[in-house]
């Protein structure tokens, strides 16, 4: 029956190696960056991604504007059929009249279940041309939360990309060790087994 000493690495005896001490060591590091260093660079990931995708939600904001537009041309039968569950849209042809400017006429991206007739939120960029609308709120933190996950996510693999490369290194030192130990003892333990003096 096999036994399983716990922390012998830790404790003063024989066959501990100084490789043993080094790999004890580092574990417990790498344990404090697994539990403490991959959740806090997830969050710096997230907070920077977050400020990053408001000040860019704030400037398509400032440079883009929306009208309120009637939908005035043909509007598909049938939609494609799409993949994944994404929401359909096509583009059609809308109408609207500024006050200042009078009637206008564009071709814009609706929707899907848009018919003619319906009312809709059409986005301009400061050359008039049409544009998605600016991220929301919920774009923002759906894009916060993604910079989060893949930053832990990413901390995580280096860490444990990291003690593996050390357990690796540390299990040769310690094969060299035991070998250098071997070859001081070795002759003497032949020659009490083969009946030596």
């Amino acid at each position: 029956m096999r036994t399983r000493v716990r922390g012998w690495r830790w404790r003063r005896n024989s066959l501990r190696r100084r490789s043993d001490m080094v790999e004890a060591w580092t574990a417990l590091a790498f344990a404090v960056l697994l539990l403490v260093g991959a959740p806090l660079a997830g969050a710096v990931a997230g907070w920077w991604a977050h400020d990053e995708a408001r000040s860019v939600a704030a400037a398509e904001r400032a440079e883009r504007h929306s009208v309120r537009a009637e939908v005035v041309g043909e509007t598909p039968d049938m939609l494609p059929t799409v993949e994944g569950g994404r929401e359909h849209s096509y583009r059609v042809d809308v109408r609207w009249t500024d006050p200042a400017t009078g009637p206008h006429t564009a071709n814009a991206r609706v929707p899907a279940g848009t018919e003619r007739g319906d009312k809709v939120d059409v986005w301009f960029d400061s050359r008039g041309r049409t544009v998605p609308p600016p991220p929301g709120e919920t774009q923002v933190w759906q894009h916060t939360l993604t910079f989060g996950v893949c930053g832990t996510g990413g901390a995580v693999a280096v860490v444990l990309l990291a003690h593996a490369f050390v357990r690796h290194v540390s299990t040769g030192h310690r094969l060299a060790e035991w070998e250098r130990e071997w070859a001081r003892t070795g002759p003497e333990w032949t020659r009490r087994q083969a009946g030596g003096p």
